[in-house]
Order: C-alpha cells, then structure tokens, then sequence
C-alpha cells in the first residue's frame, strides 16, 4: 500500500474502513455523501476453521459438557461443525449461555430452540450472573472460542468461580490485501490490533508517511503505537463515542483548513 510525508491536517477525500461493508444504512454511507468522500471497505481479516485434529490435540470432546458458553455466531458456528466433524450429538438436555439475544436467536439454527435451555443477556458476560451462579456447581462449561482468546468472559467467570474449559475452534487470520499494494487513502481505519498485524503481514515495509491513522479503542491505538505509527484519528471518547463522529470532527476542520 503506497502512502505519501505526515500532516496533521490535510484535505481528506478517501477513506479505507478495515471491515466489511455494512449492508444497511450507515453513518459512513452519509459521511460520503455529505463531504463528498470516497469511503471503500475491506475486512483486514477473516475467520478460519480449526482443524479438528487441533481441536482433539486440546483434550477437548464437546460431548462431555453440559452447559456452553457462546460470545459469538461464528463461536455457534465453529462449536457445531466440530461437533459435526467429530461425530458429536449434543444431548437435548445441554444448556447455552450466549452473551446477546441475537446470538441466543442464532442457536436456531442448530437446536430446538427451548428457553429454559437457552440464556442470554444483551451485550455482555456479567448479565448473564444469575444464571451461571445458579448452574455453576452441577454444570461442566465449555467456551468455544478464537485464537484471539475471550478475554473479558474468561476473567468473569474467574471472579465469579465458574470452572471452565476454552476450546480454540477457529482463528481470526490476515486477509490477503495484495491488490491495495498500489492504492492511497488519506485515512486508514482500525478497529481491533489483528488488524494492525494484518497491514503489516502484507506490507512489512508500510510507512505512514500522510496518511492518517484512525483508531477505536485502547488495544488498537496501542497496536499502532507499537508500529511506530501517529494515530491521528481515535475513538471512542467522552465526548465522541463512535468512529464515524470521530471521523466527520476530524473532516470538518481538515477540509476547512485547506480550503
């Protein structure tokens, strides 16, 4: 990826988002459109498959836990194809413990979806307390995950002595960004460090040069402190909670600036 010398401020008219596009109405799509922008995306990364030998080599047989623990669809997804791969029948009596009601509503898909089986909560791991004290004693816990780990659950259930296995079933991974080798935006946005690591595993030799850094949440802009790298956009803060609000505070006065 080519980039031109560092600048503070200087005129933006391209934008690269690090994650698919959204397939509904965006705050992106009327950033485009209201400053005239070029805003294109591009996963950084993708999800792979963990080979079941993998999954085996952990000492882990989903058959012999009770209750399941899913922070993701892709965790749903990946937790069932090894079952599948693996020759795996999930009893009917198994419980899930799924972090969101979307998550929760995904299950369908594998299960009969029976609510006194199935227990969610809207965004993360603590509104699920109740339930996993009550099972924690009687139940064996098994959290499906990536090879980024689940961090935040798995300090939880430590503060709250649930005993648990991790099981890593697929991998966040480097998507092949070869076809931008030649292609400049004046702003590249991040939103996790793997993306950070992706940029670099195609271009060893980036250098930032003009190009701003847009940056949401600390372990991304320490990813790209890391790097050497000037984060000239960041995300969240107190007054400005979302990338998208951060992008057009920092397009109003770049663009003004230069005319």
């Amino acid at each position: 990826m080519t980039t031109s010398s560092q600048a503070a401020y200087k005129k933006v008219k391209s934008i690269l988002i690090s994650q698919p596009k959204p397939v509904q109405k965006s705050p992106y799509f009327d950033l485009e459109q209201k400053y005239g922008l070029t805003i294109d995306f591009r996963e950084f990364t993708h999800v792979a498959p963990v080979n079941v030998k993998e999954v085996r080599r952990q000492k882990v047989n989903p058959g012999e836990y009770s209750s399941i623990i899913l922070n993701s669809k892709n965790a749903v997804d990946h937790f069932f194809r090894c079952c599948t791969e693996m020759r795996v029948k999930m009893s009917e009596e198994t419980k899930y413990f799924c972090l969101t009601e979307t998550i929760a509503n995904y299950l369908q898909k594998f299960i009969v979806y029976r609510k006194r089986k199935v227990f969610f909560g809207t965004r993360s791991i603590e509104e699920l307390r109740a339930p996993l004290v009550k099972h924690r004693d009687k139940e064996t816990f098994l959290l499906p995950c990536s090879n980024l780990g689940a961090k935040d659950v798995t300090t939880y259930l430590q503060e709250i002595g649930v005993k648990y296995q991790e099981a890593i079933m697929y991998e966040t991974v480097s998507s092949d960004l070869s076809d931008l080798s030649d292609i400049t935006y004046d702003v590249l946005v991040f939103f996790g460090p793997q993306a950070i690591k992706s940029l670099f595993d195609n271009f060893p030799d980036f250098k930032q040069n003009e190009t701003r850094i847009a940056a949401f949440g600390n372990s991304t802009a320490q990813a790209v402190a890391d790097k050497g790298l000037i984060i000239n956009i960041q995300a969240p803060t107190p007054d400005i909670p979302s990338m998208p609000m951060a992008l057009e505070h920092y397009i109003k006065v770049a663009n003004k600036e230069i005319g």
